[in-house]
């Protein structure tokens, strides 16, 4: 398939994508335009074997992250974490510095999927879970399941690696 083809096909997805995450008209189409841009210049990497809207969406979401990074618009209160359940610890207090915030990256990072993923989607992207499971072809509850179990991941090895 020519890279206009795959354009013309997937540009109004990934724009919906964005849009539903962002709710900006102008800025959701800056980004999926964006996206094809990169994808183009890394078209070499792209080994097929993944599906292409899907890689798109990850190009769409991380300029998406970078863009939301650079501007500033992350910050503690976007982590909306709640309490883990049996603790008494809310997730905001612990990810307070540029540290631990880093370390909260790095683990994520290393999330296997579909737990990276949904609680990207579900924090970052700031989507419903009714919209997580509809990108996945999953219920919501489903969602909702997978964020709490990713929660939960990422809240033991927080305290596995504390006092590093």
């Amino acid at each position: 398939m020519e890279f206009e083809q795959v354009y013309e096909k997937y540009f109004k997805d990934v724009y919906r994508l964005i849009l539903g995450m962002i709710r900006d008209p102008n800025e959701a189409e800056d980004i999926a335009q964006e996206t094809f841009l990169k994808a183009l210049a890394s078209i070499g990497s792209f080994d097929g074997s993944k599906d292409i809207r899907a890689w798109l969406f990850t190009i769409a979401k991380n300029i998406l992250f970078s863009r939301r990074r650079k501007n500033r618009r992350i910050s503690d209160a976007d982590f909306d974490f709640s309490t883990v359940e049996d603790t008494g610890v809310s997730f905001a207090e612990e990810f307070a510095d540029k540290e631990s915030a880093f370390r909260l990256h790095r683990y994520l990072h290393e999330m296997d999927e579909p737990y990276k993923e949904v609680f990207t989607l579900r924090v970052f992207g700031e989507l419903d879970f009714k919209s997580i499971g509809r990108l996945f072809q999953k219920t919501d509850s489903w969602a909702r399941v997978t964020f709490f179990r990713a929660k939960n991941m990422i809240y033991k090895y927080w305290k596995e690696t504390e006092n590093e």
